[in-house]
């Protein structure tokens, strides 16, 4: 396969699955946008963790929800807890990475507040433990995940799943979810 068809796959590739998805329906994906809006609307914030390209997802959706999507408004309180090596290393080193969120959202969550997963398995064990954690301190959670949605899917309030084995693309759709839910929340902030 020359790198164009390859390059065409991957495409069409990513094209299909955001139709699937697209197909399936969009109604959890609204309620994940609703909740962050409830959320926000009576002073709570947003904990967003994953590993790997999902601990970039992570501080990419922060980002857009603190600084700006596509409108001027006051920022929105949401921390990425992938962001700070020093927090990250240190629960690693004296708890085992099994517990760097849940620790974070132990130290930081608040009922009020959301917690949001992105595991393109639905079994990171830190991913599931901090949804266990943030579920006993009762803030709403939030799993985006691919596959079948595992373990972190079957444990969130709501479940955004991308139905797809292919790591790759399954991020891709990921990212195109995050950026609708920050689109979903700033409208209806900005809105009043």
């Amino acid at each position: 396969m020359s790198g164009s068809d390859a390059a065409d796959a991957a495409l069409s590739e990513a094209i299909a699955l955001h139709q699937r998805v697209r197909s399936a329906g969009l109604d959890t994906t609204v309620a994940a946008a609703q909740a962050i809006v409830v959320s926000l609307r009576t002073g709570g914030k947003v904990l967003v963790f994953g590993n790997g390209g999902s601990a970039a997802d992570a501080a990419h959706a922060a980002a857009e929800l603190v600084g700006r999507f596509r409108r001027e408004r006051r920022g929105y309180a949401a921390i990425a807890l992938t962001a700070d090596p020093s927090v990250l290393t240190s629960i690693a080193n004296d708890y085992g990475y099994d517990r760097v969120f849940a620790r974070q959202i132990e130290a930081l969550g608040q009922p009020a507040d959301v917690a949001f997963a992105i595991t393109t398995s639905g079994e990171s064990v830190n991913a599931v433990r901090a949804l266990e954690t943030a579920r006993a301190q009762g803030l709403t959670t939030i799993a985006l995940t691919g596959r079948d949605g595992g373990t972190a899917g079957r444990l969130a309030d709501i479940h955004v799943n991308v139905p797809s084995d292919a790591t790759p693309r399954v991020q891709e759709v990921h990212r195109t979810l995050l950026h609708v839910i920050c689109d979903l929340v700033e409208t209806e902030l900005s809105a009043g």
